[in-house]
């Protein structure tokens, strides 16, 4: 168990960083910032020189591996961290300085089966990707084949693993400062990107998650996920089949190529749409470094360390929601929110109804570069106060990943419009599952799992009701000794007076963790 005083001595370093990167005037300035961080915001600032223009992705990108990660996130929720940092914060791109080559090599050859200079014939020394958490090799079997050779870095795990126990310390600390703070959750937060994060660095997992949307993907035309080779991956190293194409970026490349980037722009959506509402799993890093175009027009997905879920009641009422925002049936959508619990039952549904149409009404019939579905969101999320709905953890991948893919697509066409392009897919999928024939085979199914669980039903009936809501029961949270307890305890004041100075240096990515 990490000590108290490790975790202050980390939040004094970040919050000194992001001082000196402007990067707590923000948090000062929000309405929503509990006194006391902004009390000690403002000391953390204290001596250093800030910028006209704060720079929240350099504050991010020096403080961290982790960071970086947290920061990749909070681009997502500029109801929290403001439109401009959330602007901001979209330019943080997940990429370091290379490791040593000779580094790297070791890894490779101490963590497969075999010596890697059985493996491979060779293995390029310049990368051709470096990220925070691994780097990418171009390489060649021994048997011939051209592969890509993904590789963690030295030592990052145990730095993760450091990073994160300090998040979930100040995170258990904010929360307990109540109000807004605790509205928002940021202990459920910091588990989710705990989970995500150790997913993430299990190489393993990801060639698992790579191998199971290739399955899912199989009968998409037009979509490509390279394959694994499992003989050369473990924990600390992936390898899979070399892909060659053109940047989906590069959008001028493309078109000299005779590609027709307006239809790119489609299938990346409808695919997108796919994965998420009819499969439940989906690339949750769809941004323009991870995705290719092979000269046969076909999109070629690589990086899965990120991936996310969603059940089947909880897709059923993202596609009805999506789908009744697009036709305008905001009723409709206010109920699916009263029904998955997201809006406390003690307030109005046509009140939040009258309210989604304000957000809805607007981006109607426009293209995205005059009104986005990001900015949607940001409207959505405007309201949630209002409507005292707590953050949904479950639902910050999707998020992410719905910015992600609306950014690329634009920038393969300005003028595409989000909901033109997804109501046909959502409408027909919506059939799909709740038309007659769907319902009664999901009629019938239920009745056969019913009577096959009556005796354990009748022993758990307290446990069945009420309905459950859209959320996922919340995965256990750490037990962690608030300074102030210990205080009651008879700790040294003084010891209590540093640690709440220290936690107010790291207030500001601990309150973005909202």
């Amino acid at each position: 168990m990490t000590r108290p005083t490790t975790h202050i001595l980390r939040l004094l370093k970040w919050g000194r960083i992001l001082a000196r990167h402007g990067a707590l005037r923000g948090i000062e300035k929000d309405r929503n910032t509990p006194p006391q961080v902004k009390r000690l915001c403002r000391i953390a600032r204290l001596g250093t020189i800030q910028p006209k223009v704060p720079d929240y992705a350099g504050a991010f990108r020096e403080i961290g591996s982790a960071a970086i990660k947290l920061g990749q996130t909070l681009a997502t929720r500029p109801d929290l961290v403001g439109e401009e940092a959330a602007h901001n914060l979209l330019t943080l791109q997940d990429s370091l300085p290379p490791e040593k080559f000779e580094r790297i090599y070791d890894e490779i050859d101490h963590s497969l089966n075999k010596p890697a200079a059985e493996l491979f014939e060779y293995v390029d020394p310049e990368p051709v990707g470096a990220a925070s958490i691994a780097q990418v090799h171009r390489a060649r079997t021994t048997d011939g084949r051209d592969v890509a050779v993904k590789v963690l870095r030295p030592g990052i795990r145990e730095q993760f693993a450091r990073d994160i126990e300090t998040y979930e310390w100040a995170a258990a600390h904010l929360e307990a400062l109540g109000g807004e703070a605790a509205r928002l959750r940021p202990q459920l937060v910091i588990a989710n990107l705990k989970r995500w994060t150790l997913r993430e660095l299990d190489l393993r997992r990801e060639a698992a998650s790579a191998s199971e949307l290739k399955e899912a993907m199989a009968a998409v035309e037009g979509y490509h996920i390279p394959a694994i080779d499992w003989d050369r991956t473990s924990g600390r190293v992936l390898t899979l089949e070399w892909v060659d194409g053109i940047k989906i970026s590069d959008v001028e490349a493309l078109k000299a190529a005779g590609h027709d980037t307006g239809k790119l722009a489609e299938k990346l959506v409808l695919t997108f749409l796919r994965q998420a509402i009819s499969e439940g799993f989906f690339h949750a890093d769809m941004h323009q470094g991870n995705l290719f175009v092979r000269p046969d027009g076909s999109i070629v997905a690589i990086d899965f360390g990120i991936m996310g879920r969603i059940n089947r009641q909880a897709r059923l009422w993202l596609a009805e929601i999506l789908y009744g925002l697009t036709t305008g049936n905001y009723r409709r959508v206010a109920e699916i929110h009263f029904e998955a619990q997201y809006v406390p039952s003690y307030h109005n549904v046509d009140e939040f109804a009258t309210a989604l149409r304000a957000v809805g009404e607007p981006t109607r019939g426009k293209p995205v570069s005059e009104l986005s579905v990001g900015q949607m969101l940001d409207s959505l999320f405007a309201i949630t106060r209002d409507f005292d709905m707590q953050t949904q953890p479950h639902l910050l991948l999707l998020q992410k990943t719905m910015v992600m893919v609306e950014g690329v697509a634009t920038s393969l066409n300005p003028a595409i419009n989000m909901w033109d392009v997804a109501a046909p897919y959502v409408g027909e999928w919506i059939r799909g599952e709740l038309g007659p024939e769907a319902a009664l085979a999901d009629g019938l199914r239920d009745r056969m799992k019913t009577l096959a669980l009556i005796p354990d039903l009748i022993k758990r009936l307290d446990d069945q009701l009420p309905k459950k809501g859209g959320a996922p029961p919340p995965p256990p949270l750490p037990e962690i000794a608030l300074v102030w307890e210990k205080r009651r305890s008879g700790l040294h004041w003084r010891y209590i007076v540093i640690a709440a100075a220290a936690f107010g240096l790291g207030a500001m990515a601990m309150a973005w963790m909202k």
